[in-house]
């Protein structure tokens, strides 16, 4: 058996008297698309947080591809390869585009990729701004791309470091239909590099066909865990995010 890309074991964490995860164990396989779902302050970000060391847990381990994340800094987690975005995309935003990718091609995952020229990290960062369709705007302030593009430009960014582990945080909220679409195929891209993704979306739609498993989180408590159509059916999940109709 595989050692997992990403393994919780029993992780808690306690603000006060209350839990924003409550002993949650989630292996996440080599390869994999795994759909992180819940209603909103499920605990699906601190999760993230957790997992990249912005948080640490009450109790419970982290481990990446084996090794204990549980006391890391984030700087050294990124090192190891995993990179995330958040929910309100984090840009340099007087930077150009092209800049901005740049700074996660030298400095992301601690910098390990530096070493390069800058002919070739120039070169990787123009095809990461072409991977996510931003080619013709690398010479725009971040601050003047609109909220789905300013998305995926933290996309870009987070790939830089070519990371092994990518732990994505909402790309479609906010977005328009056209821009939900686009997402989609950002993610069937991700795949087919053979990228190891944890993805949270408010909508189950939007990765159902896509994803290779389904958590759904409530109340920092996974309530189902299991293939997209039997997750579907799940009463858990469905109380989760309609409520109790009885």
């Amino acid at each position: 058996m595989s050692v997992p890309r990403l393994e919780l074991r029993g992780v808690s964490k306690r603000y006060g008297g209350l839990y924003a995860l409550r002993d949650v164990s989630l292996a996440v396989e080599p390869g994999s698309l795994v759909a992180l779902l819940g209603p909103n302050g499920a605990g699906k970000t601190t999760l993230f947080d957790v997992v990249t060391g912005l948080s640490r847990p009450s109790a419970g381990t982290v481990s990446f591809g084996g090794a204990n994340l549980t006391r890391l800094a984030p700087h050294r987690i990124a090192a190891l390869g995993i990179g995330r975005t958040f929910q309100i995309a984090r840009l340099f935003p007087e930077l150009s585009v092209l800049d901005n990718a740049l700074v996660g091609v030298t400095f992301g995952g601690g910098g390990r990729r530096a070493r390069r020229g800058p002919a070739e990290r120039r070169r990787q960062a123009e095809r990461l701004l072409e991977l996510v369709g931003l080619e013709d705007k690398r010479a725009a302030r971040a601050a003047q791309l609109s909220l789905g593009e300013q998305k995926r430009l933290e996309l870009a960014c987070a790939l830089g470091p070519e990371p092994r582990l990518l732990l994505l945080d909402e790309l479609a909220s906010g977005l328009p239909p056209r821009g939900r679409a686009e997402v989609v195929r950002f993610y069937g891209r991700l795949r087919a590099r053979g990228l190891t993704v944890v993805a949270i979306e408010h909508s189950f739609g939007l990765l159902g066909e896509l994803a290779d498993r389904v958590v759904v989180l409530d109340q920092g408590v996974v309530v189902a865990d299991g293939r997209p159509a039997e997750v579907l059916a799940s009463s858990r999940v469905l109380e989760a995010y309609l409520g109790d109709e009885e």
